[in-house]
């Protein structure tokens, strides 16, 4: 029996890439927790087939939703402007993003004023990663702020102020050994040394929009007639010394992945069910 996709009403359409760009199930670098891998050159942002259809949606997420998936706290602003201008330099150099005035024309031909007072808000509207400010207080590195348009499963309002141990709670694998080594490992990044990993999960829809609150479980996929998979980036700013921690989603039918992968994909998402 196929389910019906339920879509959600700032979403309305199927928003998908026609292939994911790595299957990191099925590499021995990247199946285990944590996964890190080194980032290659400045590949840490990226421009894909989806890139003009998620920014429509981003749009009309930050127009429509601003409290919902955007904060900053007050401390974190020297961060976020670091970060603003960091973004912006690079996309002066990205074939497709074109400076006018004091706007920018993304590839797909939409202009964004260039707010610094809104840095993060404006930095939303010109690239598919969700990004988030992670700073330490001496102790943890906590969530200082974000944009964050694509959740899976979690809220930025209540994760906000709150460790790694904490934005993680409920994860069953998060535990606090690897809570330890993460630590460790956000303490340890060099600016000119960023790096990846990806999670992955099986979806019965196509939603990039799934805020959940601690406690509401994502409901159990049945046909898995989805796979999300996020290519998430650290990379430290020089000058404040914050990490930020990039999200680009991918969303592909099963169908995009081969039978072999998306069979190996169902068992391992089976066993950690």
């Amino acid at each position: 029996m196929v389910k019906r996709v339920m879509p959600d009403p700032m979403q309305p359409d199927p928003i998908l890439q026609d292939q994911l760009p790595h299957l990191p199930w099925m590499d021995p670098r990247t199946s285990r927790l944590p996964g890190i891998q080194p980032v290659e050159g400045n590949d840490w942002l990226r421009v894909d087939g989806a890139y003009a259809a998620q920014m429509a949606l981003r749009d009309r997420l930050i127009a429509g939703q601003p409290g919902l998936v955007h904060a900053l706290l007050p401390a974190a602003r020297p961060a976020a402007e670091e970060l603003f201008d960091a973004v912006l330099a690079r996309l002066r150099a990205t074939p497709g993003f074109v400076v006018d005035g004091a706007c920018m024309r993304r590839p797909d031909g939409v202009t964004v004023p260039l707010d610094r007072d809104q840095p993060l808000l404006t930095l939303g509207r010109l690239v598919q990663e969700d990004l988030c400010l992670m700073q330490s207080d001496g102790e943890a590195y906590l969530l200082t702020g974000a944009i964050l348009c694509f959740p899976a499963s979690w809220t930025l309002a209540q994760k906000l102020g709150r460790p790694l141990t904490a934005i993680h709670d409920p994860v069953p694998a998060y535990d606090a050994d690897m809570a330890r080594r993460v630590n460790r490992m956000f303490t340890a990044i060099r600016p000119e040394q960023p790096l990846w990993r990806m999670n992955f999960l099986t979806y019965d829809d196509f939603v990039l929009h799934q805020p959940r609150r601690e406690g509401e479980k994502r409901p159990r996929p049945t046909d898995h007639g989805f796979v999300r998979l996020e290519r998430q980036c650290l990379l430290r700013l020089p000058a404040t010394g914050a990490v930020i921690f990039s999200i680009h989603t991918y969303v592909v039918r099963a169908g995009a992945v081969p039978v072999d992968a998306l069979a190996a994909l169902r068992a391992a998402v089976a066993m950690e069910a």
